[in-house]
């Protein structure tokens, strides 16, 4: 008798006591988030998945497929790799940072920390920049590697 999906993979009993030991912290860690307000979590998170995929998987499918359009060829369309990576690195980081760097818990975190809150946008600007240059600058070496390798074309 053929079992349809094959063997169960279960691994080894490091790997089965590390994700029974994640479970539990995660387990320990919900009772602890629900022990206080426990509606305005839970609506916070259909919340977070509603916008998530009603609003935002859509947004960046429509601009990764705009991407891929705008690069044309197919052979080009690995390129889209290069803006991707960045452009997502760069919008985690908007996401997590971005009541600093928008400005809008300046005088809060000037009151909790003692320091400035000035300069969370163009240290952002600044990261992007970087993002994105070194992965134009590593699209480059990687084309001039490709040209070497490939042989002359014969005429």
């Amino acid at each position: 008798m053929r079992v349809p999906f094959g063997r169960p993979a279960l691994g080894s009993p490091l790997q089965i006591l590390l994700l029974a030991c994640s479970f539990a912290l995660a387990g320990y860690a919900g009772v602890r988030l629900f022990a206080g307000d426990w509606f305005g979590v839970a609506l916070w998170f259909v919340g977070a998945a509603l916008v998530h995929d009603l609003v935002l998987v859509p947004l960046y499918a429509g601009a990764d497929r705009a991407l891929a359009g705008a690069l044309g060829a197919v052979g080009r369309r690995r390129w889209t790799l290069y803006v991707r990576v960045p452009a997502m690195l760069s919008g985690l980081l908007l996401l997590v940072w971005f009541p600093m760097i928008s400005g809008q818990v300046a005088d809060h975190y000037r009151s909790a920390t003692g320091l400035s809150g000035d300069g969370f946008l163009s240290r952002w600007l600044l990261v992007t920049a970087v993002l994105f240059g070194g992965s134009a600058a590593l699209l480059v070496l990687r084309l001039r590697r490709a040209r070497k390798e490939r042989p002359p074309a014969a005429h």
